[in-house]
């Protein structure tokens, strides 16, 4: 019976989702090692599951769209290309190869990545172009292997 009253005394001290994300974050782990299934707020286990998945693949989504931010750039805007604009279009590229190897589903979604991105990067593009948005044409003019692969050189 003692042993009863701990494990509800304990599970009084462990804060709730809205009151303490890490600590009911750290009790769920502990539950999980534990083997005590029963015990999971499953409720909001598959919450954050499915926000875990939303966020990787909008990392993936924002990669892609750093890229094509920088191509429009580079194309629609030629005298400020800057060796830093290369750098970090080949910093995202990379980024974007390792999310799909982590993520090789990924692959069969690439061209709705590609179209979100697009949808930003163009006002990002105008934004810090101070181009006006009808610079830069309203469908996507890259395809997946100039985003990953297209050389940028800067004019001799």
């Amino acid at each position: 019976m003692a042993e009863r009253e701990h494990i509800i005394a304990a599970r009084r001290q462990v804060p709730g989702y809205a009151e303490d994300y890490a600590a009911w974050l750290q009790h769920q782990i502990d539950l999980m090692r534990a083997g005590r299934w029963s015990d999971l707020d499953t409720e909001h286990l598959i919450d954050e599951v499915e926000d875990l998945g939303r966020s990787e693949f909008n990392a993936f989504v924002s990669a892609v769209e750093i890229v094509l931010v920088h191509m429009l750039k580079w194309d629609f805007q030629p005298e400020r290309r800057t060796p830093s604009s290369i750098a970090s279009i080949i910093e995202h590229r990379r980024r974007i190869v390792r999310l799909l190897k982590q993520n090789p589903s990924y692959k069969s979604r690439i061209a709705e990545a590609i179209e979100v991105a697009y949808d930003t990067a163009q006002a990002k593009a105008s934004g810090q172009t101070n181009l006006p948005l009808a610079t830069f044409p309203s469908q996507n003019p890259y395809g997946w292997e100039a985003i990953t692969m297209r050389e940028h050189v800067l004019d001799a």
